[in-house]
């Protein structure tokens, strides 16, 4: 049975993540990043915190951080599409982590990371998700006694209509790919625990890193056009992240959080000319 845990959440500013860098070897990428894009941390994660983004509001509370833990930082200063893209592309890692449990025949592993999504991230604000049509992501959770085909059917149907309401909306996509690197960094810091590893913070965290390198790859004609460097060194960073997360169900020895951490303030610093 699932517990389900309160959890606190703090942020820092960028020199935390830069030094973790520093700490663990890291390489330089694209240059520093003064802070922007902000970010989610979990119990105390040690990461980058930006300034609102052109056009944003003061911090408010919304999308999901009265459920997945961790995201009132990563939303902080966000408004208008760029809010709800951000909704829509923290959902969306829920349905890749349940498209990967699929893939690895786990079917009652992806029906629940289904669930959990629409818990902890839509039923937050279900207003708030422009014109995304739920029931369709709903039914990729009620899949469970489909056959395995039909119900990654039900999973690539979901992930098409976020995609669908996503680029209805005018926002940049380098803010989501950072902000899903952070919400996927501060969840991992639940993951590895002095004595036991958890399997559901695991998930989540590497749904949300998939999210994370999915904007990225659909706001390639963007950002190549604006940087074509800046954009090759975000991609091979984030592959790199990505692949922390070697499977579907936490391994008995996954990555340390400060690696994640490291390779997550990578990938920032070779995002840092977008934001």
């Amino acid at each position: 049975m699932i517990a389900w845990k309160l959890k606190s959440w703090r942020s820092v500013g960028a020199v935390a993540a830069v030094a973790a860098l520093a700490a663990c070897g890291g390489e330089g990428g694209a240059g520093g990043e003064a802070g922007s894009g902000g970010e989610g941390g979990e119990s105390g994660e040690a990461a980058v915190t930006a300034p609102p983004a052109a056009g944003a509001t003061a911090p408010t509370p919304g999308g999901g951080e009265a459920g997945e833990a961790g995201a009132a930082t990563a939303y902080a200063g966000l408004s208008g599409d760029q809010l709800t893209a951000l909704r829509l592309q923290h959902l969306k890692g829920f349905v890749m982590a349940a498209a990967a449990a699929t893939a690895e025949n786990l079917p009652n592993d992806a029906g629940v990371l289904v669930s959990q999504g629409l818990l902890e991230v839509y039923d937050v604000a279900p207003t708030e998700f422009g014109s995304l049509n739920v029931d369709i992501v709903r039914a990729a959770g009620d899949a469970a006694e489909l056959n395995r085909a039909q119900r990654m059917q039900r999973i690539r149907d979901a992930e098409a209509e976020i995609e669908r309401a996503s680029e209805a909306l005018d926002a940049e996509a380098a803010i989501t790919v950072a902000r899903m690197v952070d919400i996927a960094t501060g969840l991992y810091q639940s993951v590895v625990q002095e004595d036991f590893v958890d399997p559901i913070e695991y998930q989540h965290s590497m749904g949300a890193a998939m999210a994370a390198r999915d904007a990225l790859i659909r706001g390639e004609g963007q950002l190549r056009g604006e940087n074509l460097r800046a954009y090759s060194e975000a991609q091979g960073a984030l592959n790199r992240f990505v692949a922390l997360w070697p499977q579907a169900t936490a391994p008995e020895t996954p990555a340390s959080y400060r690696d994640v951490l490291a390779q997550g303030s990578r990938v920032r610093l070779a995002l840092s000319p977008f934001l």
